[in-house]
């Protein structure tokens, strides 16, 4: 007779000799989860193991890694039918774990395997770029994007997210704006962007939050646009607080059309898309999702 299991974990490969997370899975396992674990060695790895959890019938799948492996297996799920999606549970074993951090997420492995387990199951948003792209957290574009994409290795180790913060003090000298219109359903902007953040989670390059009142579950996407006018004060503003500051523009949206006119870079996730044209479009409830209870990213749910 085959093997059955109620969780799957798919964890990156760079993590999977945590010695914490392996004695938390045998923990869970001592107290009657039945846990299968795979590892991602390369690209398509996770979309073959979720197809193998639909074959075992597995109720709860769990992203172990940073939020480009969560992102990975997000857009994954995002492509099966609805009914076929598997609840998504979250283990952050990344460098920022932006996504995990603001949805109150607790970093020790046993912590976040056992709400990834056995955590209440809430219906979540998710937003689709260019009718082929998917994304949890947030999109960023303009200088975090270069930021984030450009950071050595070695200094996120080391350093972790205030790596980000670090490397890009280092190269305000090669601070570009991006020149683009920005469109939605009562929003419409142009201008020279210094950052700009697409927000489904509130923060992005290692803890700025630069959407902090989005909510995962409102059926809406948070826009945030640092522009270019002093681009020094509002750049710090936003690094140290929460507050309003005239040169960063805040709206929200169901849909989003962003022209360039030049080539310009978003960061979904940890996973970059180039071009002149991205269209955004909120998934309502898309996906289902094990977070704690008091998760700041949960609001009361549209009707």
């Amino acid at each position: 007779m085959a093997n059955t299991y109620n969780v799957l974990a798919i964890l990156n490969g760079k993590n999977a000799g945590n010695d914490d997370l392996r004695q938390a899975i045998l923990d869970l396992r001592s107290e009657g989860h039945t846990i299968a674990v795979r590892v991602t060695w390369e690209s398509g790895d996770a979309a073959r193991y979720l197809q193998e959890a639909q074959a075992l019938s597995v109720h709860t799948v769990i992203a172990g890694g940073g939020d480009g492996t969560i992102n990975e297996i997000v857009s994954c799920l995002a492509r099966l039918r609805p009914e076929e999606r598997p609840t998504l549970g979250i283990l952050p074993l990344g460098t920022a774990n932006d996504f995990a951090t603001s949805a109150g997420i607790p970093l020790p492995p046993a912590e976040a395997l056992r709400i990834a387990v056995t955590g209440p199951v809430t219906p979540v948003d998710i937003i689709r770029v260019n009718h082929q792209r998917y994304f949890i957290n947030m999109a960023t574009g303009g200088f975090g994007t270069r930021i984030t994409t450009e950071t050595p290795a070695r200094l996120k180790a080391a350093l972790g997210g205030v790596s980000y913060l670090l490397h890009g003090l280092s190269r305000v000298d090669s601070l570009k704006a991006d020149s683009c219109e920005i469109r939605s359903e009562e929003f419409n902007w142009q201008g020279d962007a210094l950052v700009i953040g697409i927000g489904n989670g509130r923060q992005a390059g290692g803890g700025q939050r630069l959407c902090p009142e989005a909510l995962i579950n409102d059926g809406l996407m948070d826009i945030s646009i640092i522009t270019a006018a002093e681009w020094l004060p509002t750049l710090m503003h936003t690094l140290t607080r929460e507050d309003d500051n005239p040169n960063i523009l805040r709206a929200r949206s169901r849909t989003l059309e962003i022209t360039a006119h030049q080539s310009m870079t978003f960061n979904l996730d940890g996973e970059p898309l180039s071009g002149t044209h991205f269209r955004m479009e909120i998934l309502p409830q898309a996906i289902h999702c094990r977070l704690p209870a008091e998760s700041e990213l949960l609001g009361t749910a549209p009707a």
